[in-house]
């Protein structure tokens, strides 16, 4: 996935979080919702952040000269930051209601509106500070240990799931769910892979996306970034990631979809837009 280089950033809304180091008590409980969307892509069980402390953060700095598509397409950083913006740009035509949610940068661990986590979940969006925060080191593992393909739009693909499950808390789509279940047809996995048709969605008009200039952010999506972006989401199914871990796959105990799921519903969107993801409906 190319930026044009002349595509210009308006404002950062990307932040890096420092860090002072530390656990302090306290956090209070983390309601179901949250604690399961801390899970993003692992399927890490967090309960028990419900009664631990908290990290303690530094401040959090703006992402540093990224005014370009030429710095996007040169820095991991500045790409997420200016995909960010797209994205928004996107979602504000489909939603007159639109937030634009903040995206954090943090190493290890860190403190947000869910309570406190760790990189070990994944990157994720927390609702109830409607903020996605990211250790951009999980690209490596999403290479390394799960086998995906590297490329920029795999990356990209992960900001804009988690950027869909910002749609899915505005519209009001997380609500009455019952998050507790699992299996291929539980409203988890139903919740996670609208998340991935949303992204699909995005991408299919991400070359038509311009900045506040008119120009397109991005250049036409190849057929190969397509593959790129299909891997990466193929490579968090419940399946891939059960075989990997044990030699066995479960599916009554899945909460993000398998890889053939998740791969269906980000191609629904990239073909259909957001009107082609009624992942409630039906089956899956």
């Amino acid at each position: 996935m190319t930026f044009n280089d002349n595509a210009k950033s308006s404002s950062s809304k990307t932040r890096r979080r420092g860090r002072t180091g530390g656990i302090v008590a306290g956090g209070g409980g983390v309601a179901v919702i949250a604690l399961f969307l801390l899970s993003q892509f692992l399927g890490v069980d967090l309960t028990g952040l419900a009664g631990g402390g908290t990290p303690q953060n530094g401040a959090d700095e703006e992402i540093a000269a990224c005014d370009t598509g030429a710095d996007a397409n040169a820095n991991l950083d500045c790409r997420l930051d200016l995909a960010g913006e797209s994205i928004d740009a996107y979602w504000a035509t489909q939603l007159s209601d639109y937030r634009v949610p903040p995206v954090i940068f943090f190493e290890d661990q860190t403190n947000t509106g869910c309570g406190g986590a760790t990189s070990a979940v994944g990157p994720f969006y927390c609702p109830a500070d409607e903020t996605i925060y990211m250790d951009t080191s999980f690209f490596t593992d999403l290479r390394d240990r799960f086998g995906a393909n590297s490329g920029p739009l795999a990356e990209l693909y992960v900001l804009a799931h988690e950027s869909g499950h910002h749609i899915q808390n505005i519209t009001g789509t997380m609500d009455g769910l019952d998050l507790a279940a699992t299996g291929p047809d539980s409203d988890s996995v139903r919740l996670e892979v609208q998340a991935d048709c949303y992204a699909g969605a995005w991408v299919g008009e991400a070359s038509t996306v311009p900045d506040a200039s008119g120009t397109p952010f991005l250049e036409p999506i190849t057929s190969q970034q397509v593959a790129d972006a299909l891997s990466a989401a193929a490579a968090v199914g419940d399946d891939r990631i059960q075989e990997s871990a044990t030699g066995q796959v479960n599916p009554e105990s899945w909460t993000h979809g398998s890889s053939e799921q998740r791969q269906k519903w980000f191609t629904a969107g990239y073909e259909g837009g957001p009107e082609a993801c009624d992942t409630f409906a039906g089956a899956l």
